[in-house]
């Protein structure tokens, strides 16, 4: 018998295996490919929230531990996906810079705002009113970290590329059973697909599509991550990806030519040099509504876990949750009620 089933391996499923490989627990995953939303994320590691200058939720805790997280990926899978770059915000008024700088002296935003502004990064990027630096930030590269840990799976005979069929989903009082596998506990990661799975669908998933535009150019030579009205991420060969859209309305996974021309416009009111827009990507972001993850165990299966909700910060907040999580599992160490889906209880039972 196995010790978990898990289903889906976005960087949610990434996260939950690797914990559970760090103790030793046997496991196999299903992936069908469905969701989209970690494969193209922009990959920003950033604790500040920089369009109100504050930090996001537990922050500091998850710096502390997504790095090293991925530092350990990065030897696992012999593959680069850790690039430290620096974050410009560049500031639209005065007003914005006095608030930055009220921020910097926090204690607790102190060591990533940089007090002192920046006049120019870039010949191609002006700003009236300067720039701020973001410390302790950068990029990972989730396309490329999904695709070799599906391949390190694969190679280890512990990943199906299949569809999960809920209905052929046995539950026993201390397993689960699955076209004969069995084992001892389950854990959907599927992102915004759980609104499909008839166990976790009650909890209050919202979808919110995002869409980046990758473009070419050979003039702008940025080496820096910029943040306007948009992000602008250096790639590497002049590739740079722009975004991205919050769409809570429309939530339809294909690319659109509403975002498209969206981003396109406010690149061309970043940018002074010419670029061409060379792809586009969307993925629906699973978001709760409390904008708060979603972990733990159903309020009537003991053996079935969730681990959803991330948003579009599940680049810093897979790894700090999914160990919280498994030690719930294995250890009984109770989680934190803001993400514990308790919290939603009732809804199951209303139902």
């Amino acid at each position: 018998m196995l010790d978990y089933i898990i289903v889906g391996l976005g960087l949610s499923g990434i996260a939950i295996s690797q914990r559970l490989e760090e103790r030793n627990k046997k496991f196999v995953v299903f992936e069908d490919n469905s969701q989209k939303s970690s494969l193209v994320a922009g990959g920003l590691f950033n604790p500040v929230i920089l369009k109100r200058f504050t930090l996001a939720w537990n922050a500091n805790k998850q710096v502390e531990i997504a790095l090293p997280f991925y530092r350990e990926m990065e030897t696992k899978l012999q593959a680069k996906i850790v690039y430290p770059l620096e974050i410009y915000r560049k500031f639209f008024s005065a007003e914005e810079q006095n608030n930055w700088f009220e921020a910097a002296d926090k204690p607790i935003l102190a060591e990533y705002l940089d007090t002192k502004l920046v006049k120019e990064i870039n010949p191609n990027i002006s700003s009236e009113f300067s720039f701020g630096r973001v410390r302790q930030t950068g990029v990972i590269d989730t396309d490329v970290l999904i695709k070799e840990y599906r391949n390190y799976l694969k190679n280890k005979d512990e990943i199906q590329f299949k569809s999960f069929g809920y209905n052929a989903l046995q539950i026993n009082n201390d397993s689960v059973s699955y076209n004969g596998i069995s084992a001892r506990q389950i854990i959907f990661c599927e992102g915004f697909g759980m609104l499909h799975n008839p166990f976790f669908n009650y909890l209050p998933l919202r979808g919110n599509k995002g869409e980046y535009i990758t473009i070419y150019s050979e003039e702008l030579r940025l080496k820096e991550i910029v943040k306007s009205s948009v992000f602008i991420i250096p790639l590497g060969n002049d590739l740079y990806k722009v975004g991205a859209t919050y769409n809570s309305r429309e939530l339809d996974p294909q690319p659109s030519e509403t975002a498209r021309e969206d981003l396109e416009n406010k690149i061309k009111k970043l940018v002074t040099c010419k670029f061409e827009i060379v792809d586009q990507s969307a993925g629906i972001r699973p978001a709760s509504k409390d904008r708060k993850p979603m972990l733990g165990r159903h309020p009537e299966y003991k053996n079935l876990y969730c681990c959803n909700g991330f948003g579009s910060r599940g680049v810093l907040i897979s790894p700090m949750v999914s160990e919280q999580l498994i030690n719930f599992i294995e250890n009984d160490i109770q989680l934190p009620q803001e993400i514990d889906l308790q919290r939603f209880n009732k809804k199951h039972y209303e139902a």
